[in-house]
């Protein structure tokens, strides 16, 4: 064997995963002189052992490419590389920084949903970047009026207004090279200002949804997105609808203004919940601090319905009724209802019996 082709033996063909569904990933090529071009693409799956070990693929995962096909356009996914981060919902591999995109005006920017959707930002580790869309819509005054209220926050927001256009430069230099993940409610602008970043998006969705046999693009699945000037954009349905599962002291972490006053001044008990303690360094006057009970209260709830389920000798459980949680006893077996499917199992029982004693 010549000294080339046992060069090109020992390459190991990698890539990130650019997109899922199903059984196929979709893999961005890292250059190799294995490949046809710098950024070649193919359509994987993933080979048994992964299955049967049980390593999930995501989308952002760097992953090691088995038994190429160039001509037609796949391979299979032999390993996957240690990740830096993940995201559980959505599943995003590697991801650096969430991008929050919110409007300021249609609909009204409410602090409240701002304040939960950087909370549970904030609880993934990851950077916390923040875009303000429809700009266009406020005064000078009223922005900087948002710009001095959220710097209190701990926050630098970047001002958009993807209808004129404007800043997006400033968008795509916090972009730059990194793999983002762009978050937010409906209705504030996330898919317009991935087409702004991208101009291309909707050519490349449309070979991808092809490829994968999909129809058109559609937010039920996550997507990384190649951006002009280097980096990768995740567009994050699960987000939409963020829920806060952190333990209840966990939480003041996720409040950078909580985290300033906790780096000059500790708490004199080690398990202050910033309530009612005496000498606590975080409870006092600073306006997200009603948003910080607020969440505390559902974080303390939520944390008694995992003890209670985690305690089958426990005689109460909690549940939930119209916002409200109250305590209920728990009913012993024989006060149970059977489902319809434990007593037509016991029915097919019950007929077996009878036809094995004819």
């Amino acid at each position: 064997m010549s000294k080339e082709a046992t060069s090109k033996a020992d390459v190991t063909l990698t890539g990130t995963v650019l997109a899922v569904q199903a059984n196929y990933y979709q893999v961005r090529l890292n250059p190799s002189p294995l490949a046809p071009h710098p950024s070649s693409l193919l359509l994987c799956t993933r080979r048994a052992r992964l299955k049967k070990l049980g390593q999930q693929v995501m989308v952002g995962d760097r992953v090691e490419i088995a038994e190429p096909d160039w001509a037609g356009g796949r391979g299979a996914i032999a390993g996957v590389l240690p990740r830096k981060s993940q995201l559980d919902r959505p599943p995003v591999a590697n991801a650096e920084q969430i991008l929050l995109v919110f409007a300021l005006e249609e609909p009204p920017l409410d602090p409240y949903q701002l304040s939960h959707f950087l909370v549970k930002a904030e609880s993934t580790g990851l950077d916390v970047r923040l875009c303000l869309n429809k700009s266009d819509l406020l005064t000078i005054e009223q922005q900087q009026q948002w710009r001095d209220r959220l710097e209190k926050w701990g926050y630098q927001p970047v001002f958009v207004s993807i209808r004129q256009g404007s800043s997006i430069s400033e968008v795509r230099d916090l972009l730059k090279r990194r793999i983002s993940a762009v978050a937010g409610p409906s209705g504030v602008g996330k898919s317009s200002l991935i087409n702004a970043l991208i101009p291309t998006v909707n050519l490349r969705i449309g070979e991808v949804s092809g490829k994968l046999s999909r129809g058109r693009h559609t937010t039920r699945h996550v997507e990384l997105f190649t951006l002009p000037d280097g980096g990768l954009l995740a567009d994050t349905p699960g987000f939409n609808q963020p829920d806060l599962s952190c333990h209840p002291q966990e939480l003041v972490n996720y409040f950078p203004e909580a985290r300033q006053r906790l780096a000059q001044q500790t708490c004199q008990f080690s398990d202050c919940l910033h309530r009612d303690e005496p000498n606590c360094a975080v409870r006092g006057d600073w306006e997200r601090y009603e948003h910080y009970l607020a969440f505390l209260e559902d974080a303390i709830a939520r944390q008694e319905q995992i003890n209670q389920q985690a305690d089958p000798e426990s005689s109460l459980k909690l549940k939930t009724k119209r916002g409200k949680s109250q305590y209920e006893p728990k009913l012993e077996t024989k006060y149970r209802r059977h489902s319809r499917r434990t007593e037509h199992q016991a029915l097919q029982k019950l007929y077996q019996e009878a036809d094995e004693s004819q």
